[in-house]
């Protein structure tokens, strides 16, 4: 078996050390800020499934992302407007704020993709994968010039173009029971 197959059946079985060590590895994300660079990713196996290569103009942040209701905090005004509603719960996933902010972040990287990478009860923690376009190795690397190449790639996070936002937009459904997804949610009177 390869490296990457074993380091994937490691992540999915989780001995008891390998529970040990991630509790560690949890408590000491905690004191750490939001967004943190990182110099190489924690899951090897699921980075190199979704495209991070070991170069110049590629890098990792950890992103996290507080769990709970994605409701709009309650006002606390004598006033209230028209756009305070309480109620409104945001349609996006955990996944897709994180690769937001992360781009946020570092305004001149695109995102490539990113992958879960562990939660405790008050937070998520994703780790994003994250392209310079501009750097001379990706515009000669075939597989990750598309991203320098192409106009359509820039700012892919906010757009929902990443593999989380269109799972959120329902674009890996297709038949019965996903009429109403395309064109867009918009048209069909849902706002969700």
């Amino acid at each position: 078996m390869s490296l990457y197959s074993e380091l994937s059946k490691k992540w999915q079985k989780q001995p008891e050390e390998w529970e040990a060590a991630q509790k560690e590895r949890l408590i000491k994300w905690r004191t750490e800020g939001a967004t943190v660079r990182i110099p190489a990713p924690t899951r090897l196996d699921r980075a190199h499934s979704l495209g991070y290569k070991a170069k110049q103009g590629v890098i990792m942040v950890r992103q996290r992302v507080d769990r709970g209701g994605r409701q709009r905090p309650q006002i606390r005004k004598v006033r209230k407007t028209s756009h305070s509603r309480q109620n409104k719960i945001l349609s996006k996933n955990y996944q897709q704020v994180a690769e937001e902010r992360a781009a946020r972040k570092f305004p001149n990287m695109e995102v490539l993709n990113s992958y879960y990478a562990g939660q405790d009860g008050k937070h998520y923690w994703y780790e994003i994968i994250l392209v310079d376009p501009e750097s001379p190795s990706i515009l000669d690397d075939k597989s990750l010039s598309w991203l320098a190449t192409n106009p359509a790639s820039r700012r892919r996070a906010f757009r929902a173009m990443t593999s989380a936002g269109k799972r959120r937009r329902g674009l890996f459904h297709k038949g019965i029971g996903s009429e109403k997804i395309r064109p867009s949610l918009r048209a069909h009177n849902r706002t969700k």
